[in-house]
């Protein structure tokens, strides 16, 4: 009732996909200056958040795709674009005053979408869920997006400690470096996404 092989496989693929280690820092920008309770709570929401999205799209993506017209490509750029934003935000300084409004969106987006929840896990999960075999196969698969999702928590959850080790000018500096990170994969998830479209027409 339980296959190994898809799990790990579906597994290691979103574990280097979403990339908990990677959205660490990004995390902790988004969230610095928020009090610990509120940080816990974006945490999970932002994981919740993910798990949504990405149950939706495997359980009806290639329909929901098909439906509205959309392709994987613009999927990838739209999802380039709106991390480009938050890039621009993390750089300029523009996160420096939360206020409740801000610490859901935030948790919303982009944390939960694109970041976790992004082109790249959704289609994989899509292709996942259509190629598993029979019961066994869908049970695996699912086990593995829970798993991954647990993950996610876990990391973001108790990067928490790393903030008040760091303290302010830490804080500064890694909103500054996840700017950076957060742009150059902004970047590349658009040029992914024109070269598959120029490729594809």
């Amino acid at each position: 009732m339980f296959d190994i092989a898809v799990f790990g496989s579906l597994f290691l693929t979103l574990f280097v996909i979403m990339d908990p280690p990677g959205i660490t820092p990004i995390f902790l920008a988004l969230t610095a200056g928020r009090p610990a309770k509120v940080q816990r709570r974006m945490a999970l929401q932002a994981v919740a958040v993910a798990f949504g999205v990405i149950a939706v799209f495997g359980l009806l993506g290639q329909q929901i795709l098909d439906y509205l017209h959309v392709s994987v490509p613009a999927l990838m750029i739209a999802g380039g674009l709106l991390l480009l934003l938050i890039a621009l935000d993390l750089l300029t300084g523009k996160t420096d005053e939360p206020t409740q409004t801000k610490d859901v969106n935030v948790a919303l987006v982009p944390l939960g979408m694109p970041l976790l929840a992004g082109p790249g896990a959704i289609v994989s999960v899509i292709l996942a869920v259509q190629n598993a075999d029979g019961t066994s196969g869908q049970i695996s698969v699912w086990a593995a997006i829970v798993a991954m999702h647990l993950v996610l928590w876990v990391t973001m959850r108790y990067s928490l400690l790393i903030i008040r080790v760091i303290k302010d000018g830490g804080v500064v500096l890694v909103t500054r470096l996840a700017g950076m990170m957060l742009s150059a994969i902004a970047v590349q998830q658009i040029i992914n996404g024109v070269t598959q479209v120029v490729q594809n027409s």
